[in-house]
């Protein structure tokens, strides 16, 4: 099976493989010294074009990716709100009682509430975020639903990478790549000058409520012992363009060390399925959505056209559907991709990183090589499996004894 990863262990220090045993173990390679670009993905994007599906799958692997150190807190997260949206202003309020973020932290900005921003209207943004933050902060929770895009990029992909008008002319086109990318950085910002964005965009308040609960809730809630296991579903649709994701599954099985167990289904959507942490899959619509029970901390996401497209008619279920249905974060494309695998979230990727402790907004970050019309949806700082939040929760309740 063809991985796009195994070239990252020529240049680290230290992999985490993850084995059909179960646990992470560290494979020991030659240093590579620091430099301003991921070379690892550097590379990657090099030999990026499409290439030619496998005819047949092959024995599936676990890939390798960089071993993380740390992640990101509340203290790194700047909160942008829209004082002309009462969605955002109510979410926004929410969120910041919810992560105890300080004022110098918050940033409240005057938008129109449409689909999209023109390139002048986002430069406006950019500038007063850039001037209000500085080198303050390594990532964005944009407390809004609508704008979800810049012109033909999305927000998320706009305000993190820069706008890219040439991808206008050819959506279809490969986009540039992610610096970010299968990175090991725990400080986007600094690394890489990538500021992390991801849209706090629910059905309704009370369900952008929820969904910041459920990502408050998680936090070093997974890989316990003892505990049930969390389920992983990488599911290969009818829709084949669609399921182009599937050459990329892990096997099949339990991972002990962490408590959870892959399955690979073949349907076109799950149902009463229980403790799903991730759901990943490919079809226009995905049915039986409130029949399963997500996880808090869920990861859940659909290759298709137009997911990150929030308000307009085009027959495909969208990014929020999830949120409501009780995913903590997802992803969806917000003007035509075409079925390139590498603007969707690579499907080892994104739990190799999950698992070692980073958060939903590092973890979807680092797990697509062509961001820019991918649209980032979620509660920001879930991180279900670290341990470190863990070890204070247990603290307390020790003392109390």
């Amino acid at each position: 099976m063809h991985l796009f990863f195994p070239k990252l262990l020529r240049h680290l220090s230290c992999v985490v493989v993850l084995g059909l045993g179960g646990g992470l173990a560290l494979a020991q390679e030659p240093a590579v010294k620091a430099s301003g670009a991921n070379p690892a993905a550097a590379e990657l994007s090099a030999s990026s074009a499409p290439a030619a599906r496998p005819q047949a799958p092959v024995k599936r692997s676990w890939a390798a990716v960089p071993r993380v150190f740390g992640k990101l807190s509340s203290r790194d997260v700047g909160l942008v709100i829209n004082t002309d949206d009462p969605y955002s202003v109510k979410i926004g309020e929410y969120y910041a009682r919810a992560r105890g973020l300080a004022d110098d932290q918050i940033l409240r900005v005057s938008l129109p509430i449409q689909s999209t921003l023109s390139r002048d209207e986002f430069n406006e943004l950019s500038r007063k975020i850039d001037q209000f933050y500085g080198d303050r902060v390594q990532a964005l929770a944009l407390a809004w639903r609508l704008p979800y895009g810049v012109e033909c990029n999305s927000i998320t992909g706009a305000l993190t990478t820069g706008f890219d008008p040439a991808l206008c002319s050819r959506t279809c086109a490969p986009s540039r790549p992610s610096r970010y990318f299968g990175s090991p950085s725990t400080r986007p910002y600094q690394d890489y000058k990538m500021r992390l964005s991801m849209l706090l965009a629910a059905p309704s308040v009370d369900e952008g409520m929820a969904l910041i609960d459920r990502g408050v809730r998680s936090d070093g809630t997974l890989g316990l012992k003892g505990a049930p296991p969390a389920n992983l579903h990488y599911v290969t649709t009818s829709d084949s363009v669609r399921s182009v994701r599937q050459w990329f599954f892990p096997p099949a099985g339990p991972l002990a060390g962490l408590n959870t167990q892959v399955y690979l289904d073949q349907t076109d959507a799950l149902k009463n399925a229980s403790r799903v942490l991730i759901y990943m899959t490919g079809r226009a619509q995905v049915d039986f959505l409130d029949t399963n029970e997500f996880l808090p901390g869920a990861l859940a996401d659909h290759l298709t056209s137009f997911g990150g497209m929030l308000d307009k008619p085009h027959g495909q279920m969208t990014v929020l559907s999830w949120i409501g249905a009780g995913a903590t974060a997802s992803y969806g494309s917000t003007t035509e991709p075409c079925s390139h695998w590498q603007k969707f979230p690579h499907p080892q990727a994104l739990f190799l990183f999950y698992s070692q402790g980073a958060t939903a907004i590092e973890s979807y970050w680092k797990s697509v090589l062509w961001p820019q019309q991918g649209l980032f949806v979620g509660e920001p700082l879930a991180a279900p499996f670290d341990r470190i939040r863990a070890d204070k929760d247990k603290a307390p309740t020790a003392a109390m004894r």
